[in-house]
């Protein structure tokens, strides 16, 4: 916090100091824990914990036998988690005007909550409340679907793993270039589904009746998984096959060297200095 904004703070009314230094702490907690921090780090701790549980009643749950014996138990845990998580998604909003970068009242905290981290956290509760905002759930086919959305809480686990950080970091800093891939991509499938169906329609009429209909076999050739279901029959469909199926090997591979340059780069920039333990000098080299 700023020399002029204390100053400007300690210049308010008491109370007002007193709900600007609480805020203060709480942005401290939520965000990622110092070392010299132990209640953060407890924080954390107990979200992380709170998560994996989370992913753990879901798993337990699906097992029909075991959810009848105690339905009880997994529906007040599942409220105990959301009233944890809504709280916490909303001291996160209230707190967030502490960071630089969302000082505005309104504006900042209206762009923390389009943030990923924030989005994630939404959805971890949002599929909870959703049903008492009116909401039709035929919309999503069924009530269900709802209660499979909860797997997003484990996604909140990217704001508490320095690994998961650092995927984000790496995506992001190379996004141009994975979307152009995936361009390249979603071109290439399309090529490839057109190609196929002239070749392999009269043929196949009911396999390849169409071309979003050759698009399934595309997809499962040019990823190299080849179930089996559609393969071509016809001289020219297994040559156009063959390319598709050695083009997609070297596409797919785009993709990886893209991240693993990436993560190689962030590791470098991210690696720290190595010291003398006699002099303490940083060793360079």
């Amino acid at each position: 916090m700023s020399p002029e904004r204390l100053t400007a703070q300690r210049k308010s009314s008491p109370s007002q100091w007193s709900l600007l230094s609480i805020r203060g702490r709480v942005h401290e907690i939520l965000a990622h824990s110092q070392a010299e921090d132990t209640v953060s780090k407890g924080f954390d701790a107990f979200i992380v914990g709170l998560i994996l549980l989370n992913v753990v009643a879901m798993i337990v749950e699906s097992v029909q036998r075991v959810y009848c014996l105690v339905p009880r138990c997994f529906d007040a845990f599942e409220l105990f988690s959301v009233a944890v998580f809504s709280l916490e998604y909303l001291l996160r909003i209230w707190s967030c005007v502490e960071a630089p970068e969302y000082a505005r009242p309104i504006l900042g905290r209206l762009r923390f909550a389009f943030s990923p981290l924030a989005i994630i956290d939404a959805m971890a509760v949002l599929p909870f409340y959703l049903p008492f905002l009116g909401v039709d759930l035929r919309v999503f086919r069924m009530f269900r679907l709802f209660r499979v959305m909860r797997i997003m809480r484990i996604a909140k686990l990217a704001r508490y793993s320095d690994a998961l950080q650092m995927l984000l970091r790496v995506v992001k800093s190379r996004k141009d270039q994975l979307f152009s891939a995936v361009f390249i991509l979603l071109i290439l499938l399309i090529v490839a589904a057109t190609l196929v169906y002239y070749a392999e329609n009269e043929a196949q009429p009911k396999a390849f009746s169409s071309i979003p209909a050759a698009m399934w076999w595309a997809a499962i050739t040019l990823t190299t998984v080849g179930y089996g279901d559609m393969y071509p029959i016809t001289p020219m469909g297994k040559i156009l096959a063959a390319m598709i199926a050695m083009l997609g090997i070297g596409m797919f591979a785009l993709p990886t060297a893209i991240l693993g340059a990436a993560f190689l780069e962030d590791l470098d920039r991210n690696k720290k200095p190595r010291k003398c333990p006699h002099c303490g000098k940083e060793i360079t080299g």
